[in-house]
């Protein structure tokens, strides 16, 4: 199997044409004529992810988020890209097509939440999820996020008033909270949420869940490890480093 065949077979579930004109999905490192007998999927590649794929022999690593987001000017042989190319290990990223497509799906699954439509649309590409839901106060939602999503913390401005209606999109969507007004959203579940947002989300009479880019995003691992196995018969896992890297003292 080559690189090719798994590219195209990711592009029929999440079209590489949906993503976002910033993005940098699509083949990252390496080239679409290499031979791949084993897979790593990963959310993110660190320098472990880089090292773990040459000590298996994988020839290609899938992750969500792309190694390579701006230009660049300098090849530093101490960072993971550089090492991944010398090493002949393919990167396919599939980042805002797959969130268009398949993330926000998943995320709300996990949550046990039903999608009624899509939070956001521009140029006809969705973005996140609004979910009607039975009523539930904003700490056992905070508390049922935790537990699905495996956070290790879940901040959030408690409005005060019961949830029926939630906006829901992974990693950072905070951008979207004015839709989320406008649906009518009680709630919103995202990542990575600045001050102001949880504050213009206060002033709006809505609760806002920062559960974590990590954690809203992780998902993405298996599904693309089944995706893979199951659809291509692929020898392909989720990196043993795939990791928040990140420390809380809670």
């Amino acid at each position: 199997m080559k690189v090719r065949d798994i590219y195209e077979y990711i592009d029929k579930i999440a079209p590489f044409s949906l993503q976002e004109g910033y993005d940098n999905s699509g083949l990252v490192i390496g080239s679409m004529d290499s031979e791949v007998r084993r897979v790593l999927v990963a959310l993110d590649v660190t320098k472990e992810i880089a090292q773990e794929a040459a000590d298996k022999g994988a020839q290609l690593i899938v992750t969500h988020h792309p190694p390579i987001f701006k230009a660049i000017k300098r090849l530093d042989t101490d960072s993971a890209a550089v090492y991944l190319a010398a090493h002949g290990i393919n990167v396919i990223s599939s980042h805002t097509n797959f969130d268009s497509a398949v993330m926000n799906d998943i995320l709300c699954k996990k949550l046990g939440l039903s999608p009624i439509l899509p939070l956001h649309v521009e140029n006809g590409v969705p973005c996140g999820c609004v979910c009607e839901c039975e009523k539930i106060s904003a700490i056992d939602m905070a508390k049922k996020i935790k537990t699905a999503l495996g956070c290790k913390v879940v901040r959030f401005g408690d409005c005060g008033k019961n949830i029926s209606r939630v906006a829901v999109c992974s990693g950072s969507g905070g951008d979207f909270l004015e839709d989320a007004e406008v649906l009518g959203c009680d709630a919103f579940i995202t990542g990575d949420v600045k001050h102001s947002v949880f504050i213009d989300a206060h002033n709006a009479s809505m609760t806002v869940f920062d559960a974590g880019h990590f954690d809203t995003e992780n998902i993405f691992c298996e599904k693309m490890r089944g995706i893979l196995s199951e659809g291509l018969g692929v020898q392909c896992d989720v990196a043993e480093n795939n990791r928040d890297i990140l420390t809380y003292e809670v």
